[in-house]
């Protein structure tokens, strides 16, 4: 019997639920489970798009009530997509099924604070790797992140400065509005507002 509960209890620990979430941007989703936040997932073309892929890549057996955790980080997604300066780099995260170099990679990328950018290169030597293959795998990395602004993905750049791939809804042009939320700006670029959210 006490065999049963505890198969009970880890298998409620390894599901996964989510929750859309209004945001200045539009519905943003969030899934986690008994270890952490296991996907954000920033507005697609619509709603039905935004949760499709938040379960595709969290697995999630369904929506659910946040819990209190979970609701305080929709609270600090809300107000970083608001404006305002947050930092996410202690919220625990399942990166259950990740290899270890692409947790590496994540790691490092959770020290790049607000306001502050990295080149693909810059990060791949961060962990050790000096070739091109370094810069490779922090781009393939960037591009699978499944907890986007919570692992900050959008503040690694190309070579030079420039701004580089984005694979969310909306491409470069979301990156380049997430960047200028935080006071981040292009060359020639003209200043845009920073509230509210993009």
């Amino acid at each position: 019997m006490a065999t049963r509960r505890a198969c009970a209890y880890l298998c409620a620990m390894e599901q996964a639920h989510h929750h859309l979430f209004e945001t200045a941007i539009g519905r943003c989703g969030i899934a986690w489970n008994g270890r952490g936040i296991c996907a954000t997932q920033l507005p697609e073309k619509d709603d039905a798009m935004t949760e499709r892929r938040l379960v595709k890549k969290s697995g999630s057996v369904g929506p659910a009530d946040p819990p209190p955790a979970v609701q305080a980080l929709i609270v600090d997604i809300r107000n970083y997509l608001g404006g305002q300066r947050v930092d996410f780099s202690a919220v625990a995260v399942d990166l259950n099924g990740i290899d270890e170099l692409r947790r590496r990679i994540y790691e490092a990328l959770r020290g790049i604070e607000f306001g502050r950018t990295v080149t693909y290169g810059e990060l791949a030597r961060s962990i050790g790797a000096t070739d091109w293959e370094g810069a490779r795998d922090v781009g393939a990395a960037m591009g699978s992140n499944r907890i986007p602004i919570v692992i900050p993905c959008h503040r690694v750049l190309a070579a030079g400065g420039k701004l580089g791939g984005f694979s969310a809804y909306g491409g470069t042009k979301t990156k380049q509005k997430l960047l200028a939320l935080e006071g981040v700006r292009f060359e020639g670029e003209a200043p845009t507002p920073r509230l509210p959210g993009l």
